[in-house]
């Protein structure tokens, strides 16, 4: 397993629905799995820092924000 790191899921799942998006939607925009997501909402796992780069980029948010640092 690689390493691993924490995002905060209240904060995805808002940034996400304040952009209007569906998880399919932000799945396609980051090509980041639907599943993916579905499990870090819902706090199932944990995302690799590609993973945290690439849900970031397509939020437009820096990878500290998802994380919930400043």
């Amino acid at each position: 397993m690689g390493f691993e790191m924490n995002i905060d899921a209240d904060i995805l799942r808002e940034l996400r629905e304040d952009l209007a998006l569906s998880m399919r939607e932000l799945s396609k925009k980051s090509g980041v799995g639907h599943n993916t997501i579905y499990r870090i909402e819902n706090g199932r796992t944990d995302a690799q820092p590609k993973t945290i780069r690439k849900l970031a980029e397509a939020l437009g948010v820096s990878p500290r924000e998802l994380q919930g640092r400043k």
